[in-house]
C-alpha cells in the first residue's frame, strides 16, 4: 500500500491539500535589515546589555530588552507590519534576543501517508526527538551570494535497511523485520509442504523460503503501482520499504482531489488482483500436486488476501484512503473524510482483534474446528491483536497527520522573521547589541565591506558572553558561517518551508527575498513555537 511519507499505512494523514499552498505575499515591507549595514543574525538568546547601560533585569529575565525599557523589543502578538518594520533612519534595529535556544533541526511534516502500515508521523515541532541542544553545522564552506538562488540543498536520503535498488528512481529497501517475516513464513509453509509433498523431505523449506521471496515481490509489486501512480500525478516519493507486515510506499504530498487521491490508493490492491488472475491462469498449465502447482495456488490465494484484506474500509488501508476520496468528494472537506475514514478504521480493528479469533475457532476460515484449540488459538489470538493494533495505531496516526497538513499553511516564513540588524565583522558585541536594541530588533547579521552577509550570530553564543566582557568580543567570533542552505526565501510556508529547514539543521536562517534582498532572520525555536500553537487550535 502506498501512502505520502509520513502518516502511516495506506493513507496516513490524509489531509488538505492546501497544505503545500504557496505563501502568502503581504507585508512586503516587513522586517528587512536596517539600511547602511546588510543583515542580521538571530540572537533570541537572553538579553544582553547594550554598552549604553540597560536595565539589570534583562539579565534575569531573557523576554526583556538589552538596552532601557524604552528600546524593549515589540511584542510578538503585535501585527505583523508593526513588528517588523524597519526604521527609515538611524541605528539598525534589534529586538532583545530571547533566551530560547532553537532547535537543532528544522521540523519536520512528517508528511507521508504509509499505505501498507502505520508508522509514526515524522518528527515535528515539539516532538521529543526534536531537541533544542543540537550543535549548529558551522564547519560548512561559506556562501558568498546572498540572492537565496544558490543550489537547492538535498535532504538526506532516508534509510530503512538493506538497499535493493532504485525502480522508476525510487530506493527500495528491506528492513530487518522482513528476515523474521521470511523465516517464519518459510517454517509455516514448510510444515504444509510436509503433508501436501511427503517426498520432499528437507528440500520443503527450500521451497518454502522461495514462496516467501516470491510472495514479498508480489506486495514490491503492489507498492510499486502507489509509486508509478503518484510518480503519474508529480508526487515525490521518497522510498518504498518492505517490513514484517508488508510493504510501505512514502508519498511526500497529498494528492490534490479527491479523484486522484481514489485512484492512487486503488491501484495497489488491482495490481494484487491483476497478479492474483496471472497465477491462477499459470497453475492451469501445470500439473495440480507438483512444486510448480503448490507455489502458484499459494500465490494467487496470498494476492487475494493481500487485495481484499487492503480493500476494507478504514484507515490505514488502501480501501480506508479510497472511503476517504469519497467522502471527500460528497463534502468538498478532506478532513471530513479523513475523519470518516478513521473512524472506520478503528471499528474496524476491534472487529480484527474480536473476530478473528472466532472465525478461526469456528473453522469459518477453512480449518478443522476441533484442531483450534491450545498453541494454534493463542497464536491466533496474537495475530489478531497485533493487526488490530496496526490498524488502530494507523488510524489516529491518519487523524494526527490530517490536522497537521491542515494547518501546515499557517506557518509562513514572512510573518515569523525577525528584524535584524547588520554588523561588520570588528563590531564588539555590546555595540551590536545596542544597535539592536535601538531598532527593536531581535537579530545579527554579520556582513563584509560591501554590506554582503557572511554569518549570523548565534543567541546562544552570545548567552555565554559576561556583559563585562561583551565591548571586547567581536561577533564574528560568535557567529554561525552562512551556507545556501541557511539562506531561506521569504515566500516560503507549509510544508516547503519545514522541507528547507530541515534539509540544513541549523538554529537560525537568513530570509532574503526574491531579489536577494535581506529580510531578516529566522530561528528555528520561533518556527517550533508557531507550530506547537496552531496545532493547538481546533480543526
Amino acid at each position: 500500500m502506498a501512502s505520502p511519507s509520513s502518516a502511516p499505512a495506506q493513507g496516513a494523514g490524509g489531509g488538505s491539500p492546501e497544505a503545500g499552498a504557496y505563501p502568502d505575499r503581504a507585508h512586503v515591507d516587513g522586517p528587512r535589515a536596517v539600511a547602511g549595514d546588510t543583515g542580521a543574525a538571530s540572537a533570541s538568546s537572553p538579553p544582553a546589555q547594550g554598552a549604553g547601560g540597560g536595565s539589570p533585569e534583562a539579565d534575569a529575565h531573557p523576554d526583556r530588552a538589552y538596552a532601557g525599557d524604552q528600546h524593549a523589543a515589540p511584542a510578538a502578538g503585535r501585527p505583523e507590519a508593526d513588528r517588523h518594520a524597519a526604521p527609515a533612519a538611524g541605528p539598525p534595529a534589534a529586538d532583545p534576543l530571547r533566551k530560547a535556544p532553537a532547535p537543532g533541526h528544522a521540523p519536520d511534516a512528517g508528511d507521508a501517508h504509509r499505505r501498507e502500515q502505520p508508522s509514526a508521523p515524522g518528527p515535528v515541532p515539539g516532538h521529543p526527538s526534536h531537541r533544542p541542544d543540537t550543535p549548529a553545522h558551522g564547519d560548512r564552506p561559506l556562501a558568498h551570494s546572498a540572492d537565496g538562488k544558490g543550489p537547492a540543498p538535498q535532504r538526506p536520503e532516508p534509510r530503512g535497511g538493506l538497499l535493493m535498488g532504485r525502480p522508476f528512481g525510487v530506493p527500495v529497501y528491506v528492513a530487518p523485520s522482513w528476515f523474521l517475516v521470511a523465516a517464519l513464513i518459510t517454517w509455516v509453509f514448510g510444515g504444509q509442504l510436509e503433508r501436501v509433498l511427503p517426498e520432499l523431505g528437507a528440500a520443503r523449506y527450500l521451497v518454502s523460503l522461495f514462496f516467501a521471496v516470491a510472495f514479498y515481490a508480489s506486495v514490491l509489486v503492489h507498492e510499486l503501482a502507489h509509486t508509478v501512480a503518484a510518480l503519474r500525478f508529480k508526487l515525490p516519493v521518497r522510498r518504498i520499504q518492505l517490513q514484517f507486515f508488508g510493504g510501505v510506499s512514502e508519498i511526500e504530498k497529498e494528492a490534490e482531489t479527491p479523484g486522484r487521491e481514489f485512484v492512487l490508493a486503488f491501484v495497489g490492491p488491482l495490481l494484487s488482483l491483476v497478479l492474483a488472475g496471472a497465477f491462477y491462469a499459470a497453475a492451469q498449465a501445470v500439473e495440480p500436486g507438483t512444486v510448480p502447482g503448490v507455489l502458484l495456488a499459494g500465490l494467487m490465494i496470498s494476492n487475494l488476501i493481500v487485495a481484499a484484506f487492503n480493500l476494507l474500509p478504514g484507515l490505514p488501508l488502501d480501501g480506508g484512503r479510497m472511503l476517504r476520496a469519497v467522502v471527500w468528494k460528497i463534502t468538498g472537506k478532506p478532513m471530513t473524510g479523513t475523519v470518516a475514514a478513521a473512524w472506520v478504521g478503528r471499528a474496524l480493528a476491534v472487529s480484527v482483534l474480536i473476530g478473528l479469533p472466532l472465525l478461526t475457532q469456528s473453522g469459518a476460515l477453512g480449518t478443522d474446528a476441533a484442531d483450534n484449540v491450545g498453541m494454534d488459538t493463542v497464536l491466533d489470538a496474537l495475530l489478531a491483536a497485533i493487526l488490530a493494533a496496526i490498524i488502530w495505531t494507523g488510524a489516529g496516526n491518519s487523524l494526527r497527520m490530517a490536522r497537521l497538513r491542515e494547518h501546515l499553511p499557517e506557518l509562513r516564513a514572512r510573518a515569523l522573521t525577525r528584524r535584524a540588524v547588520p554588523v561588520e565583522t570588528d563590531t564588539p558585541l555590546s555595540e551590536a547589541l545596542r544597535r539592536a536594541n535601538a531598532a527593536g530588533a531581535r537579530a545579527l547579521v554579520v556582513v563584509d565591506a560591501d554590506g554582503q552577509p557572511l554569518s549570523l550570530v548565534r543567541e546562544a553564543a552570545i548567552v555565554g558572553v559576561p556583559e563585562h566582557r561583551r565591548p571586547w568580543v567581536a561577533v564574528s567570533g560568535l557567529a554561525q558561517d552562512l551556507t545556501d542552505g541557511m539562506r531561506v526565501s521569504a515566500e516560503l510556508s507549509g510544508e516547503e518551508l519545514l522541507d528547507a529547514l530541515r534539509a540544513t539543521p541549523a538554529t537560525e536562517y537568513l530570509v532574503v527575498e526574491e531579489t536577494g534582498e535581506i529580510y531578516g532572520v529566522l530561528s528555528a525555536a520561533d518556527v517550533e513555537r508557531a507550530f506547537v500553537k496552531a496545532m493547538a487550535r481546533p480543526s
